[in-house]
């Protein structure tokens, strides 16, 4: 890994807080990142959100991940300030969409960060276009298993309801008239932290005020298609597990898992790094769904560590990728 030095990286002026820039590119559209800046000719890492997130959610440990590395997020197909324009808001959406914008910044090979369903983007990413991710970092990784780990009811019902045409339409519409941004942020912190009130109050405040900003039912169609995708690759989890074969993901791995998640259990985590034993797992005590926000010091030091090791190496020997018909070229942009 390359040391840090004087000489940074710095984004545009229309900043999102404390050094991060917000721009746009084309792939198939607008995409929307968030670029923390990082000394000038490190190593990329990009972050990938989970199931209804966006950029925010990695507030809590970009700028000190930004003093040894470049460091960028991006805001799946609908979620955050990325509209869903002619795409598709499922998992597979969400991979392409990932592809085009690592095609379009045209760094060589990333590092890719994804917490819940990112971190399934992200493994996805890294089997299907080997050549575009040197490492992964999986936080809580939405990854199927066999057998499946168990998860808590109240999750169950919420994604079941979901995932049934008509019922989860109304029941998101229901939801959007009698919450406010602010109910919206509590009940998803209060779901995936064990302790919400050690997120960062500014950072509680970021996501408030982007909820509010954005046409949430916009947001719930990109929801319910994103959790449609998703319950459908959990519950018939043959053909993704057989796409994540020990054989095609050979980048650098960590997994971090809170061990109190009540959507990603830890036997989960646990039968990955059997499946993978090459993987390195670090398991947060007391902890929940989003370690980045409710544990972030201790999140950024993994992380550091590993990049400083493990994750400083590029796979063993290139292997061949998928075809994959969605990346622009780079004229594209």
């Amino acid at each position: 890994m390359n040391e840090a030095t004087n000489e940074r990286y710095l984004p545009g002026s229309d900043a999102l807080g404390a050094g991060g820039g917000s721009r746009f590119i084309d792939v198939d559209g607008p995409v929307h990142l968030w670029d923390m800046g990082g000394p000038l000719g490190s190593p990329m890492l990009v972050c990938v959100h989970g199931l209804g997130g966006s950029h925010l959610n990695w507030t809590a440990i970009g700028p000190r991940l930004a003093r040894t590395v470049r460091v960028v997020a991006i805001d799946l197909v609908g979620h955050g300030r990325t509209p869903m324009a002619a795409r598709r808001a499922d998992v597979e959406g969400h991979r392409r969409l990932l592809s085009g914008m690592l095609e379009a910044l045209g760094e060589g090979p990333v590092t890719l960060i994804g917490n819940s369903m990112g971190g399934l983007v992200a493994a996805l990413q890294a089997a299907v276009r080997p050549e575009s991710v040197s490492g992964l970092v999986l936080i809580d990784p939405a990854i199927p298993v066999a057998p499946p780990g168990p998860v808590h009811p109240r999750v169950v019902a919420n994604l079941l309801m979901c995932a049934v045409p008509g019922l989860g339409e109304g029941f998101l519409r229901l939801r959007r008239r009698y919450s406010s941004a602010e109910d919206t942020v509590w009940r998803t912190l209060t779901t995936c932290c064990v302790d919400p009130t050690r997120v960062a109050a500014g950072v509680v405040r970021a996501h408030v005020a982007l909820t509010a900003e954005l046409d949430r039912t916009g947001a719930d169609i990109a929801y319910l298609q994103s959790a449609r995708s998703l319950v459908r690759m959990l519950s018939t989890p043959t053909a993704t597990i057989a796409r994540l074969d020990p054989a095609r993901l050979r980048q650098p791995t960590l997994v971090i898992q809170g061990a109190k998640d009540l959507l990603v259990p830890l036997s989960s985590a646990r039968r990955l790094k059997a499946t993978h034993p090459a993987w390195r797992l670090e398991v947060l005590d007391d902890t929940g769904h989003v370690p980045m926000l409710e544990r972030p010091e201790r999140t950024a030091e993994l992380i550091e560590d590993w990049l400083g090791g493990d994750g400083s190496a590029l796979p063993e020997e290139p292997h061949s990728s998928e075809t994959d018909r969605s990346v622009r070229s780079p004229g594209s942009v």
